[in-house]
């Protein structure tokens, strides 16, 4: 624990340069709750993508460096600003969002908090706002899923993909999902009809082979697998919503849409749908709710890090050797 209780331990980005500039410090000022603000005790801090992105510079509206790291966690409150309505008791475990998430402490939005699910630990309910809320966003409001229809997901084995074939799965989609092969055993075990070697340069051939071409493709790696997602996916009615680009930006354009790929392209962030389309939000909220309960999304099992480790965990992400969600601990103390 810190002598100084105004001070913490945080990783801060220096710089664009990508991980290598996140330093473990011990001194960065704890933050105050604002209004509509709670403060949090941070138990556990997620680890996503979003996070190298920001690192780089590239995470559109992101923050700039120098600046704390990471935005997704769970934790105690432990203080709250003025102005929150009908506010959680102080001590209540909540999962959310907010600037700074790689630190002891954090502010989190109240609006977007979520109480951890009884029994449940802090790590056990990361995922919860973002990883699990985009794949069910993915599948069920924008992409429409119906029984029976074939469902491809990229970079199936991270975090919002092993949530997405639970999900499928569960809705009765017949999911093809394409990982590397050191992947493809924990992709399986999650109950997907085919894994395919997201490499392989007879990808779209081999997914066209399979299901004669898919109704609904979850679109998150980008420049890689754009071209194959367009072409695998059934003209008109087929659907690709896009939420992320893992492998660089891909081009689409409107010659694309009209004359090569006639199907139906939606964008998806997660933080903004809950801004702009909040009753929308608070319906996917209601479905993960039930889903929890009817035990079709179980508590995560991240591997959970020193925060030490953090840089570490950043870099082995955007290499792609990572599978499932990872997790920093603020408060554990690295191995000397």
């Amino acid at each position: 624990m810190n002598t100084d209780e105004q001070t913490m331990r945080a990783l801060v980005q220096r710089s664009h340069q990508g991980p290598k500039d996140l330093t473990l410090t011990t001194d960065r000022r704890r933050p105050v709750p604002g209004p509509g603000e709670y403060l949090i005790r941070v138990g556990a801090a997620g680890v996503n993508f979003a996070d190298v992105m920001q690192s780089r510079g590239t995470y559109g509206g992101g923050p700039r460096a120098p600046y704390t790291a990471g935005f997704e966690a769970a934790g105690e409150i432990v203080g709250a600003g003025p102005g929150i309505e009908s506010p959680l008791r102080l001590g209540t475990h909540v999962v959310g969002a907010g600037p700074g998430a790689f630190a002891q402490y954090m502010t989190m939005p109240a609006t977007g908090v979520l109480p951890v699910p009884s029994g449940w630990s802090d790590a056990a309910a990361l995922g919860l706002v973002l990883n699990w809320a985009t794949a069910l966003a993915a599948l069920k409001p924008l992409g429409d899923l119906r029984t029976g229809e074939a469902v491809l997901v990229h970079a199936a084995a991270g975090g919002v993909g092993q949530a997405a074939v639970r999900l499928a799965r569960h809705y009765g989609a017949r999911v093809i999902a394409t990982a590397s092969p050191a992947k493809h055993g924990t992709v399986q075990a999650l109950g997907a009809d085919a894994v395919l070697d997201s490499a392989r340069p007879d990808l779209a051939e081999e997914i066209t082979r399979l299901t004669g071409g898919v109704d609904l493709v979850l679109e998150s790696v980008g420049q890689a697998t754009f071209d194959v997602s367009l072409s695998v996916t059934k003209p008109f009615t087929g659907r690709v919503v896009v939420f992320g680009a893992a492998s660089g930006d891909a081009t689409l354009t409107t010659h694309d849409l009209v004359f090569t790929h006639q199907v139906q392209v939606k964008g998806l962030h997660i933080g903004a749908l809950a801004a702009k389309a909040p009753s929308l939000h608070q319906s996917l909220v209601v479905e993960l709710e039930a889903l929890i309960a009817q035990g079709v999304y179980p508590p995560g099992t991240p591997e959970v890090h020193p925060l030490a480790e953090g840089p570490a965990v950043l870099r082995q992400l955007e290499a792609g050797r990572t599978r499932g969600k990872h997790a920093l601990d603020p408060w554990r103390r690295e191995h000397l």
